[in-house]
């Protein structure tokens, strides 16, 4: 309406040689990029009656040819705005089942279970992506807070068929299997049934990297088995640890090929400690000079942050590090020990 406005008050105000009237088609043109289609004709008749009226003061301007570049854009632009909001509200159906989609796979997790504070962080590399390989969950068992993060190799729709596969094999044995172990095995079975089920043209199998964590109750400690997975930090006493495992336990699905040996490593979680668990988007993420992101040196100036607030810090920070770009899903657990005690040390 503002262009259609300035043209026409270009087109009195101005010597008729000039002709600033013939540039009013383009204003329907312009108006269906933003409004519906009433909108779009309406406007299309306004200039058309405009034309016309300015016919009256000036004869020698063309109106015949204007008046039916108008009426043709006019038309064309309804057709493209129709277009337009068809695309737009399949898009937001699309949108919608991605969310609800999210909300399956990526489940909101509990805040609190028992003593340990729970947060999470997801962000996905494509811009309109709502999930991914990367993912999490974290469950209250017979046997403590027991935890599950990671990252199934490749991107787009196989990758997220294997992460849900995972993720709901981790939800159903968390609360059966005795040890970590037996979780890590059935979660083999998985993701071989899904990968011999779903099979596809550029990846040979899926694999995943993954780390499973226990907090038995009150314990003081830890349990972690990582299979292939970035090592999660702790911040115990004010001092940062780089928790690696003192053994190599294969990725899921590479057990045929490097052997099913699995190591569960017992660290020290009391209250006041945060344990931070990542995928490799994280530590990838690179700046303009190809620099991975400091993660230990970041944590050291934020561990007295709480779950949420560290998170929200990592989410801004790496967005600026990357300059807005993210190479690759990123998922993150923060967690605290509040108030238990120690009955147990670790072994």
């Amino acid at each position: 309406m503002i262009v259609t406005l300035l043209i026409a008050s270009l087109a009195f105000s101005t010597p008729r040689e000039i002709a600033f009237s013939r540039l009013l088609p383009a204003a329907p043109a312009l108006a269906a990029s933003v409004w519906s289609v009433l909108g779009t004709v309406l406007l299309g008749v306004f200039c058309l009656m405009l034309m016309i009226g300015l016919s009256f003061l000036y004869s020698d301007l063309g109106t015949p040819y204007t008046g039916a570049a108008i009426v043709a854009v006019t038309l064309a632009a309804a057709y493209a705005s129709h277009l337009r909001l068809q695309r737009e509200e399949t898009l937001i159906q699309v949108r919608l089942v991605a969310d609800a989609a999210q909300q399956v796979l990526l489940r909101p997790l509990p805040r609190r279970i028992r003593d340990v504070a729970i947060e999470s962080l997801y962000l996905a590399a494509q811009e309109q992506a709502r999930i991914g390989g990367d993912f999490y969950e974290a469950a209250e068992t017979p046997y403590g807070v027991r935890l599950l993060i990671g990252d199934v190799r490749g991107k787009g729709l196989s990758a997220v068929g294997a992460a849900s596969a995972l993720i709901n094999c981790f939800r159903e044995n968390a609360y059966d299997q005795p040890d970590l172990r037996g979780i890590i095995h059935r979660l083999e079975t998985s993701i071989a049934r899904h990968t011999a089920a779903f099979p596809t043209q550029n990846l040979p199998e899926h694999f995943a990297t993954a780390l499973v964590a226990e907090i038995p109750y009150g314990s003081g400690f830890v349990r972690i088995l990582n299979c292939g997975h970035p090592p999660p930090l702790l911040v115990h006493h004010e001092e940062i640890h780089i928790a690696e495992p003192t053994g190599v336990s294969p990725p899921l699905n590479l057990a045929p090929l490097l052997g099913d040996r699995y190591y569960v490593d017992t660290i020290a979680f009391t209250p006041g400690d945060q344990l931070l668990l990542y995928t490799d988007g994280v530590t990838e993420a690179r700046n303009r000079d190809g620099e991975f992101f400091p993660l230990p040196d970041w944590l050291r100036q934020h561990s007295r942050m709480p779950p949420r607030e560290l998170l929200d810090r990592l989410h801004r920070d790496l967005l600026d590090y990357s300059g807005g770009r993210l190479d690759d899903d990123i998922a993150a657990l923060a967690l605290r020990c509040l108030h238990t005690q120690a009955q147990e040390r670790p072994t």
